[in-house]
């Protein structure tokens, strides 16, 4: 598939791709931020752009230190490794992305096991009936994760209330509370949270760059000067220094400056979808979306029929399981394709309808 997709590209440059916000391309701006950027050695702590991203991140959640990675997943892990030692136990969601697309990594990169919970909203009681026991027999259950937005169940975003209770029960019990901030700048501009009073409640944030921000790559992790010592020392066995690194951290503070406040664009172009979608016959069921993602359910025919359906039609989008699917809208997607995406939606009738 992946190689039809590329051909379908190099022949038709003029797809709307919904396949996911990581598409974005560099906007001509941020090139010229990443390419005017002062550089220096990241790994010797010099380069000031890459200290200028994390300060900055670190003050607006109300943090002491942040440290620019390369990827969501590493800052995730790194998290997660400072958080726990090997034996311990990491409670998430069954809809987690830590759980279910980092390759493994908790128990490979810290060797601690998982506990889920069935639902993708965080809830204590949850938590609690998830705590082991002080005893030899049970792993030790050290660290709480959340993510925010949940991808895998169509971009929710949590209440601030039950992530409030959730925080002040983790920190009685002594337990660590670390977000997946995949796209918590979305569900920063859906919630209206304010960014300091959200990022408090959690030991430490894993906030991506390469979603809906629009970077080329990059996310990175805040917390504690402790904390993001002895991740920066992680980082660094795991292979994760970078030397003139500002030329990536660049686009990041490009993006804090002109890819937020513009998320509700993206926002309101995927209820646009989620309503063309709730009219079309050989739709069952479509996940109101709160952010920038859309999950909807096929009605007699297969995702990887309708993909190759869709892809002809001219939308390129991803299977999200076996009759399911996934839209995401992004800064490359206007609100012109968009509307010609629901053209096009109204007009197909796909095979098995």
């Amino acid at each position: 598939m992946k190689k039809q997709v590329s051909a379908f590209l190099d022949k038709d440059r003029n797809m709307i791709d919904l396949r996911s916000d990581t598409v974005t391309k560099p906007t001509p701006g941020m090139k010229e931020a990443m390419f005017n950027s002062p550089l220096g050695d990241d790994v010797f702590g010099e380069d000031p752009t890459v200290n200028s991203l994390q300060e900055r991140l670190a003050n607006e959640f109300g943090h002491e230190a942040g440290l620019f990675c390369s990827s969501g997943t590493m800052t995730n892990q790194l998290g997660i490794q400072v958080h726990t030692q090997p034996g311990d136990e990491v409670i998430c969601s069954y809809w987690s992305h830590v759980y279910n697309y980092e390759g493994g990594g908790i128990a490979k990169n810290s060797g601690a096991s998982v506990r889920l919970y069935p639902d993708p909203i965080i809830s204590v009681d949850a938590i609690a009936e998830r705590i082991n026991p002080v005893d030899d027999h049970y792993a030790r259950t050290t660290t709480v994760c959340v993510e925010d937005t949940v991808n895998k169940a169509g971009g929710l975003c949590h209440d601030i209330e039950d992530l409030k209770t959730a925080s002040s029960f983790c920190r009685d019990q002594g337990l660590n509370f670390h977000l997946d901030g995949a796209r918590v700048m979305n569900a920063l501009v859906a919630k209206e949270h304010d960014w300091r009073t959200y990022g408090q409640l959690f030991d430490s944030i894993s906030i991506c760059l390469s979603k809906g921000m629009g970077c080329p790559v990059g996310s990175v992790l805040i917390g504690s000067k402790d904390f993001i010592s002895e991740a920066h020392r992680n980082r660094k066995s795991m292979g994760g220094g970078m030397r003139q690194a500002g030329v990536l951290a660049a686009a990041g503070l490009y993006a804090l400056d002109h890819h937020v406040n513009r998320m509700q664009e993206d926002h309101d172009n995927a209820k646009m979808l989620a309503n063309t979608l709730k009219s079309q016959p050989w739709v069952t069921n479509v996940v109101t979306p709160e952010s920038n993602i859309i999950v909807f359910e096929l009605n007699g025919l297969s995702s990887a029929e309708f993909q190759q359906t869709l892809q002809e039609s001219g939308i390129l989008a991803l299977p999200f399981g076996s009759q399911k699917m996934r839209f995401v809208t992004h800064l490359d997607v206007s609100k012109e394709d968009i509307s010609k995406a629901c053209d096009i939606l109204s007009d197909i009738n796909p095979i098995g309808t």
